[in-house]
Formats: structure tokens, C-alpha cells, sequence
């Protein structure tokens, strides 16, 4: 949600975060404390309106499913913030391609990163160009990764291994490398197969499978289950 710029005198709402990672610091609140102080120093150094200091104790950054964050990114997108202060561009994020996702949302919701450390500001030109020279390490990133698995997949293709996930009518075989067919699976392709091919709609042959008990992986066999089977056997 694009916001409205705010006027030229308002001070900007701030919302601060700071994390540790293990609960030894945070029953201890040695760094909380001290990323605390620096956030407050900052905030009035810069003349900003602190708002709120979100904080997650104990709480790992390997993803960005963390409570006082997910309040912070709310209040955020929802306007009643302008930005998002914190200590080091770590303490919110470890990962390269999360960085890329929040610079991804700062920019299209309209708020501003603040880093005291990193002295990034994205209310100035040159924080903006910090970040967003992150966001294009960010996007390579992805990029490169996305090409060296195809690049890994295609080859294990290409020496008739097993690359994603095992197709219906087949399992691993001993080797743990390459397939070979399952016989009960393979028997309910055959049968979904002879049954389209004599007009049965999708939702019969379901019922008709969840009856014979065929295996099917889903625990339970549904019409789109039937209908992706049936879409590779044609």
C-alpha cells in the first residue's frame, strides 16, 4: 500500500527491531539491552518518532516467520509506521534472499529501511542506492542458484537418475538413484487410463479407485488427483 508522502516537518514513525538468536542472550538482555540503547540514540540523534521497539528473544534469523517482526511489517504496510530501524542489517535478516524480499516490500509499500551500523537511510538518494545495489546482489543470487539446480537436474536427467519428485506407477529403485515401476501404482494408471478412454468421468473412477483400495499417495484418491494422472497417461 502506497502511502502518502508525510509533510515536510512531520517527524518520521519510526519502528525499531532487535533479535537475539539464542535464549542465553536474551535471558541475560546484554545485546537486547544494548540494541536497545543504540536504536534510542539514533532514533533522537536523527530527530525520528520511535514509536514502537519490536523484539524477538531467543528467535533465529533462518527465515522471516518471527512474531515481533510480523507486527513490525504489519504496522508498516497498514501506514501507521514510515520505517524500520535496526542496529545491523543482521539482526533482521541472515539470508541474501529474504534482503531481497524485504527490499522488495520497502520499496513497493512505500516505507524506509534504517541501518545505525550499515548507515543505510532509504529516505536519502544514497540509501536508496545502497540498497539497492543489495537488492540486485539479491536478485543474482536467486538467479544463480535457480541456474546451477537446473544446470544439476539436467544432468542427472541426462545419466537416467531420478531428478524431483518420483512420477505415479514408479519408486526408487535399490539404488536410490534410478526408478523403476511400482506394480499396484502402475496398475491404477492402467486403469484410469482404460476407463477415459471408455468415457468414465474423473469423478467415477475417484470413487472407484477410493473403492478397490488402490494406493494412491494423497491417502485418498480426488477427482484433480485422478485428473493429473490421467493428463500424463493420455
Amino acid at each position: 500500500m502506497k502511502r502518502k508522502p508525510a509533510p515536510e516537518a512531520a517527524r518520521t514513525r519510526t519502528i525499531a527491531y532487535v533479535r537475539v538468536s539464542t535464549d542465553k542472550q536474551a535471558e541475560h538482555g546484554v545485546s537486547l539491552e544494548a540494541q536497545r540503547s543504540k536504536v534510542e540514540a539514533y532514533a533522537a540523534l536523527y530527530d525520528l518518532d520511535l514509536v514502537a521497539v519490536e523484539v524477538d528473544a531467543g528467535v533465529s534469523a533462518k527465515s522471516l516467520d518471527r512474531p515481533a517482526l510480523a507486527r513490525a511489517l504489519a504496522e508498516l504496510e497498514a501506514g501507521r509506521a514510515d520505517a524500520l530501524l535496526v542496529v545491523k542489517l543482521d539482526r533482521l535478516t541472515r539470508s541474501v534472499r529474504d534482503l531481497g524480499e524485504l527490499v522488495e516490500r520497502c520499496t513497493r509499500e512505500g516505507w524506509a529501511l534504517l541501518s545505525v551500523s550499515d548507515a543505510i537511510d532509504t529516505r536519502t538518494a544514497a540509501g536508496r542506492l545502497v540498497l539497492n545495489v543489495l537488492a540486485s546482489v539479491a536478485q543474482w543470487e536467486r538467479e544463480a542458484v535457480g541456474e546451477r539446480t537446473k544446470a544439476a537436474l539436467d544432468h542427472k536427467r541426462s545419466c537416467g537418475e531420478v531428478a524431483g519428485t518420483v512420477p505415479y506407477g514408479s519408486r526408487l529403485a535399490a539404488d536410490g538413484v534410478h526408478l523403476e515401476a511400482d506394480p499396484a501404482e502402475a496398475a491404477a494408471v492402467e486403469l484410469v487410463r482404460a476407463l477415459r478412454a471408455d468415457g468414465v468421468s474423473i469423478r467415477r473412477i475417484a470413487e472407484r479407485l477410493n473403492a478397490q483400495g488402490a494406493p494412491c499417495r494423497g491417502g485418498r484418491w480426488h477427482p484433480t488427483t485422478v485428473a493429473r494422472i490421467a493428463a500424463v497417461a493420455a
